[in-house]
């Protein structure tokens, strides 16, 4: 456009008039040119100088290709993207135009720096002879400038006469009925086949029969197939309604995109601020222009809130647990040096299924100790109204866990509630003992981890080891390899070693350029790594690790009949009178760790729970676990608190309730007889209470491959009383996290979600990221977000856009 008079822009770039009516000179001439600057300015184009640091970012520069009747190519300014700055824009614009036939030309433009080509970029575009004024704006082409590749980029300027010039084809409408989605279409597109009966229809069927179709043999079908989402208030994710015309395409509600975001931050333990980051939106705008992602702090806000609702669903799920609740308690440092705990609950419903839900996270004050921890956990069991329904909490054995557990059994046992109490962690406990055993030759794994390391990276190196290993027959080995620094990954450091040691000396030797020197291990170091994986058996501590791993039935029996069968290694291997000196320091120490741990479990409650397993029973308890006391204690508290068959339920739903008996002639009786007859019934409920724990610790113990749960729900007829008692007790972890989350690589996984989630949104995301895991739905100030519908109404606008690309 001209410039209008005395105005001046100070942008970075060039502006670009039309040519007045009447001026014969063309803009430019048909014959190839070359303008210049100065030839630019002659037609009235201004060249503006570099803007200076105070004046505003340069807008961005669009241009739209023409021709006009003259036959010769305009240039004008309207919006295209090109963002011109100090650092690239070029001191010289060149301009060339070439003929390639009558019917089309070739417009190139070349911008460059001095006496070098800075860019190039071409096109050829499709376009009639018409005045600028003549031409419509939808027959205008809007262009994207792409960047400059080694193939040019060329879209024919064509010309046609009005004799030649053809007519655009119709294109096909889409079919956005909403009876279609009720119909799958054959790959040869000439059949529509009912999803709900089968009946098949031809393509060119009215949607109108098909609506018929549904309404005759399906009525009710909108009902039971279509889920409405309900309108949530402040940016609720809107369902997306398939179009009633025909001729328009459905638009999607870009908002659906940040419910779906939202959820990815909270499964992938992501902050809120990631959506800060450039690329990550510049990403979308790629894939589509309108797309606008919240703010983090809207993103922070929604989290917060979709938290709070979410967390009364809790509340409300524990307020009618009809049983006891166990808890476990987990520990970690962030990168702020914040100090946290989550508590999570556990119990079996009357279905006998287990239930594992995440309570809480909550952060521990300084000086972050036992008392801390104690008054932290008082407040989280008040604030979800269970701390007169906690029956044991597993801690993960540190110092300060046990005496805030410690703390929490003084004041439970003060307000005279059911009984409390606490023990560690088994896998954390086993994890230690090993750590224990490698503690000599820990120095050593790090040199193979090293190793593994490089040998994971290169695909060079791996090739070499799976030949080597195939030459030598030292097995077949799946790579990557395993290189944590948890259990699994220095058992196969240890195990490479010596099982592929010289698939291992042979890698390091022909590529001790890469690998150096520092790599090779010494005869001393190779034998020191024998003598533990063999006289400590190695093995048997993988294999162990791998049961507690994989077993959906890793109850507290279970778990003490493995730390049993690790003691008795360890004193085998302290009685050994061949291993060295070192090696039975450090069995003493294993040794050490696994009498602590039989000191701590060492109580009723623990006896309890184990010989309620079936498969362990007394048979498999160990001799300072399986005392005669602690029989008669058992069954004292059957009898104190098991006497009825729903004892425990209908005291938390009614609480006593006193009420007059009648006599067998219509009157009530005398406070004596209710008395009298009261200790009838009682003596003949504990006489039957200590019947079936008789009758069912004299049976036989199942095999071990047996459901625990699936036994007891089958056996409960038999025992009703007993099978109250192991609801309570099935339900006490032995872990307090999952085993896999101590010996595998998955724990560092978590390890570092946790360690860099910010404050100002950890309690949030992990919490909700659990209560999404464990089946829950994610809500938005108690309404549920319809995560299937939103992906429904996504692909549907998907599908019928790419039909609208195809018929274009």
């Amino acid at each position: 456009r001209k410039p209008k008079e005395n105005q001046t822009e100070p942008i970075n770039g060039v502006i670009l008039a039309e040519p007045d009516e009447g001026e014969s000179q063309p803009l430019l001439s048909s014959s190839p040119s070359v303008v210049f600057a100065d030839e630019i300015r002659r037609h009235r184009l201004r060249s503006v100088a570099q803007r200076s640091s105070a004046d505003p970012p340069p807008p961005p520069l669009l241009l739209l290709f023409s021709l006009q009747k003259k036959n010769y190519p305009f240039l004008s300014c309207n919006g295209f993207f090109f963002p011109f700055n100090k650092q690239t824009l070029p001191p010289v614009f060149s301009l060339r135009l070439h003929h390639h036939n009558s019917s089309s030309v070739h417009l190139k433009l070349e911008l460059e720096r001095g006496k070098e080509a800075w860019n190039q970029m071409d096109w050829n575009v499709n376009n009639a002879f018409k005045t600028y004024k003549e031409m419509e704006p939808k027959a205008m082409m809007d262009m994207s400038l792409l960047p400059h590749s080694s193939d040019p980029i060329d879209i024919a300027l064509g010309s046609s006469s009005d004799n030649n010039t053809t007519a655009p084809p119709k294109r096909k409408k889409t079919m956005t009925s909403v009876f279609l989605k009720y119909f799958d279409t054959s790959p040869d597109t000439k059949t529509r086949k009912c999803k709900l009966c089968g009946q098949c229809y031809s393509i060119a069927t009215a949607t109108g029969n098909l609506g018929r179709h549904l309404n005759n043999r399906h009525p009710g079908y909108d009902k039971a197939t279509d889920v409405a989402t309900t309108s949530v208030p402040q940016t609720p994710p809107v369902a997306v309604k398939p179009s009633q015309s025909q001729s328009k395409a459905p638009q999607i509600d870009y908002d659906h995109l940040n419910w779906l975001v939202l959820k990815w931050l909270s499964l992938s333990s992501l902050p809120p601020s990631t959506v800060d980051e450039t690329w990550l939106g510049n990403s979308f705008k790629f894939l589509n222009p309108s797309v606008q992602l919240w703010p983090a702090e809207k993103y922070k806000a929604v989290l917060k809130e979709v938290f709070r609702s979410m967390q009364g669903d809790v509340k409300t799920t524990l307020e009618h647990v009809q049983s006891r609740v166990s808890l476990t308690l987990s520990f970690w440092s962030s990168y702020e040096n914040i100090f946290y705990m989550s508590v999570t609950g556990h119990w079996i419903d009357e279905n006998w299924s287990s239930h594992r839900l995440l309570v809480d996270i909550c952060r521990i004050p300084y000086p972050s100790g036992g008392a801390e921890i104690y008054a932290s956990l008082l407040k989280v069991l008040k604030m979800f109204a269970v701390e007169d329904r906690v029956l044991c909490c597993t801690h993960d054995n540190s110092e300060n866990a046990i005496h805030a557990c410690h703390s929490l059994k003084e004041y439970l046992d003060g307000q005279k509630v059911l009984p409390f109490c606490y023990i560690p962690c088994a896998a954390q406990t086993l994890n230690d003992i090993i750590d224990e055993g490698l503690a000599t030759i820990k120095p050593i794994i790090s040199k193979i981890r090293e190793f593994t390391q490089e040998l994971n990276a290169s695909m060079e190196l791996s090739d070499d080891f799976v030949q080597l290993t195939t030459a030598y027959q030292e097995g077949n080995w799946k790579l990557p390899v395993d290189a944590s620094s948890r259990w699994s990954g220095n058992y196969q450091m240890v195990n490479i070693l010596c099982k592929a040691g010289k698939s291992l000396d042979s890698v390091i030797r022909k590529n001790e350029e890469c690998l150096e020197n520092r790599m090779v291990l010494s005869s001393a170091e190779k034998n020191a790594v024998s003598i533990v994986h063999s006289y400590l058996d190695l093995d048997s501590f993988r294999k162990t690790t791998d049961d507690m791993c994989t077993n959906k039935d890793l109850t507290v029996g279970l778990a003490l009949l493995f730390m049993d069968n690790i003691s008795e290694m360890i004193t085998t291997c302290q009685k050994s009178c061949h291993n060295p000196d070192w090696l039975r320091t450090c069995a003493e120490n294993m040794s050490q760790k696994a009498r602590s741990y039989n000191t701590q479990v060492c109580n009723v409650f623990t006896y309890i729970t184990a010989v309620l397993d079936p498969r362990i029973k007394t048979e498999y308890i160990s001799e300072t676990l399986n005392l005669e006391s602690y029989i008669d204690e058992a069954r004292g508290h059957f009898i104190r608190n098991y006497a009825s068959p729903h004892h425990f339920t209908s005291s938390l739903a009614s609480g006593y309730r006193p009420h007059q008996e009648i006599d067998e002639g219509g009157g009530n009786i005398s406070f004596a007889e209710e008395i009298a007859r009261r200790k009838r019934r009682g003596s003949m409920s504990n006489n039957s209470v200590v019947d079936e724990l008789t009758q069912y610790l004299s049976e036989s113990i199942v095999p071990m491959q047996t459901d625990v749960l699936d036994w007891w729900k089958g056996n409960s007829g038999r025992y009703p009383r007993l099978s109250n008692m192991a609801r309570d007790f099935l339900a006490v972890q032995a872990t307090s996290a999952a085993p896999e989350e101590i010996f595998c690589v998955k724990g560092e996984e978590i390890d570092k979600q946790r360690y860099c989630m910010p404050h100002d949104s950890a309690q949030s995301v992990l919490c909700i990221r659990s209560w999404i895991e464990a089946g829950r739905k994610l809500k938005f100030k108690s309404t549920e977000i319809d995560y299937e519908r939103l992906m429904e109404s996504a692909a549907t606008v998907a599908a019928d856009n790419s039909d609208k690309i195809q018929h274009k």
